[in-house]
C-alpha cells in the first residue's frame, strides 16, 4: 500500500455521531437513576452511541487482533525472554492456551493471531499471514524497517479489520506478541510524546533494575542514531518501531474508519494508539482505552493520547488481555440502555 492509499483510510475517519451522543444522553436521564450515577458506564454508552450512530448497538460479534513480531534490539538484551519465545507463543495463541485466549472464551469474542514479522516460518490453518520481513533490524544500529514496511504494516492491519467487518464483526480489540516490544513502544513514546526516555522504560517482561537502565540506555543510543523525526509519525515508526505496533496502528486506524469501537490494551497497544492519533486526531475518539498497564509510562502514555483506562489490575501481560477483561463492562453499558426502565414506564417520580 502506498502512503497515497493510508492518506484514502484517514480521510475516511470522520468525527462522532453528535445527534446520537446526545440521544444517548437524553435516553440516559430518563432512565430511573439519578443522572451521572452510573458513571464510566455512561460514558462508554455515550462512546459506543457517537461511533455507531445508534443508541444500543449490537457488539455481540466481537474480535481480538494479535499481531506478533520479532524485534531485532533483543540482541542488546533488553528482555529477560529469549526471542525464539515470540514463535512459541504464536503456536500457543493458536491451540487456544494463551490468556487472551481464556479471557476471549468468557468474554464471547474470537482470537485472530496475525504473523506481521515473525522471525520464524510458520504454518498453521488458523494464522493469518501477513509477514512484512521476518523482524525488525536491531535499531541501535539501523533503522527497524524502512517507511514502505512501515506503511505495509500499517496496510496489513486496516485490511483484517475491513475483511472481518464485512463478515459482521463491529467490535475489535488490540493484542500484540513480540519479544523485545516495551524497548520500541519506549522509543515511540519519548519521541512522539516528548516523555522522558527514564520514564518511558519499564520492566517489560521482568528485568531488573539494572536491566532497566541498559534498556534506556539502549533507546536513548537508537534515537540519537536515527533522529526520528517527532512531526513525522511514520518516520518514526519506521526507524524505532515495531512491525506488530504498525500492524495494530493499522487496526485501530480501520477500526474508526469502519466506524467500530476499538478497545486498546496496554503499552505496546497504546503505543500503537499514539501513532494512529498523531496520524489521525479524530482516531482517538473510536479508542476505549482498557486498563492501566503495571508498566511504567503507561499513565503519562494514555494521558497524552487522552484515554481513560476503564480498569485497574496491575497487569502488564499484552496479548490484548486487558481489553477482552473490559468487553463483559461494555457489554453491561448497552445493557443498561437497552433494559433498563424509565422514569414514565416504571411510573417512577422524578428527583
Amino acid at each position: 500500500m502506498s502512503e497515497g492509499t493510508l492518506e484514502t483510510i484517514i480521510a475516511a475517519i470522520g468525527p462522532l455521531n453528535e445527534s446520537a451522543v446526545e440521544a444517548a444522553e437524553q435516553h440516559l436521564n430518563s432512565l430511573t437513576k439519578p443522572p451521572g450515577s452510573l458513571g464510566k458506564l455512561e460514558e462508554i454508552a455515550r462512546q459506543i452511541a457517537g461511533i455507531t450512530g445508534e443508541i444500543s448497538a449490537d457488539l455481540s460479534k466481537r474480535a481480538v487482533i494479535v499481531m506478533a513480531g520479532d524485534h531485532g534490539v533483543c540482541e542488546e538484551g533488553v528482555s529477560a525472554f529469549p526471542a525464539e519465545v515470540t514463535p512459541q507463543m504464536v503456536l500457543n495463541f493458536l491451540a487456544g492456551g494463551a490468556a487472551v485466549n481464556v479471557l476471549a472464551r468468557g468474554a464471547g469474542a474470537e482470537v485472530f493471531c496475525v504473523d506481521i514479522g515473525v522471525n520464524a516460518d510458520l504454518s498453521h490453518e488458523g494464522l493469518i499471514q501477513c509477514k512484512v520481513r521476518k523482524g525488525t533490524a536491531n535499531m541501535t544500529r539501523e533503522a527497524a524497517m524502512t517507511r514502505e514496511e512501515a506503511v505495509a504494516a500499517i496496510a496489513a492491519g486496516a485490511a483484517i479489520v475491513k475483511d472481518l467487518a464485512s463478515k459482521g464483526y463491529r467490535m475489535f480489540a488490540t493484542g500484540e506478541m513480540g519479544i523485545g516490544n516495551t524497548t520500541a513502544s519506549a522509543a515511540l513514546c519519548a519521541v512522539l510524546a516528548e516523555m522522558r526516555v527514564q520514564d518511558a522504560v519499564g520492566l517489560g517482561t521482568g528485568i531488573n533494575e539494572e536491566r532497566r537502565q541498559h534498556k534506556i540506555d539502549v533507546v536513548e543510543r537508537a534515537i540519537a542514531l536515527h533522529s526520528p523525526d517527532r512531526r513525522d509519525p511514520i518516520d518514526a515508526l519506521a526507524k524505532v518501531g515495531g512491525l506488530e505496533i504498525a500492524g495494530l496502528v493499522g487496526v485501530i486506524l480501520g477500526a474508526a474508519a469502519e466506524r467500530c469501537p476499538v478497545v486498546v490494551d496496554g503499552f505496546i497497544s497504546s503505543a500503537a494508539a499514539l501513532v494512529a492519533s498523531a496520524l489521525s486526531p479524530q482516531s482517538a475518539a473510536f479508542m476505549l482505552g482498557s486498563h492501566l498497564s503495571h508498566e511504567q509510562g503507561h499513565r503519562q502514555l494514555l494521558d497524552v493520547i487522552g484515554l481513560s483506562p476503564i480498569i485497574h489490575l496491575d497487569m502488564r501481560l499484552g496479548e490484548g488481555t486487558g481489553a477482552v477483561l473490559c468487553f463483559p463492562i461494555i457489554d453491561a453499558a448497552l445493557r443498561i440502555m437497552r433494559e433498563m426502565a424509565t422514569f414514565e414506564s416504571a411510573g417512577i417520580s422524578r428527583g
